[in-house]
């Protein structure tokens, strides 16, 4: 079995509720990063795109796995494979890797995110974004 951290069950409220907010978010992150001066921090930004891509995955995982990750979203990847099994792309398992390790150093670091950096974020999150959606619509 496959270690996918704490959890607890969530039925298809949740699931809809989890994509609702996942839109929000992408779309928060967007506007933000429209109306972002260039040499300010992005890191509320970034907060915003990894904050969508955990709601993306719960979604995904309350949908397809009756459960939803808690605490713990360095092992949502794990959580997201178990829910899927092979119907999760290996390339939107590693986006989401990467989107969830900017999250710690965007919310607690010390260090500015530029803006650059808080684009190609969102481009990877719209990207995995797509993927949810669509894979979410096909039920």
């Amino acid at each position: 079995m496959t270690r996918t951290g704490p959890g607890r069950p969530a039925g298809p409220a949740v699931a809809q509720g989890r994509l609702d907010n996942a839109r929000a978010f992408l779309a928060a992150a967007r506007d933000a990063a429209m109306l972002a001066e260039p040499s300010g921090n992005a890191n509320p930004i970034t907060v915003q795109i990894v904050t969508a891509a955990i709601a993306y995955a719960d979604a995904l995982t309350a949908r397809f796995g009756g459960r939803v990750n808690q605490r713990d979203h360095a092992a949502l990847p794990r959580a997201l494979r178990a829910a899927l099994g092979n119907r999760l792309p290996r390339a939107q398992e590693r986006r989401l890797a990467r989107l969830l390790e900017r999250k710690d150093e965007a919310q607690y670091g010390s260090r500015l995110g530029s803006l650059t950096e808080a684009k190609s974020l969102l481009a990877e999150l719209e990207t995995f974004a797509a993927w949810a959606e669509a894979t979410i619509a096909v039920g």
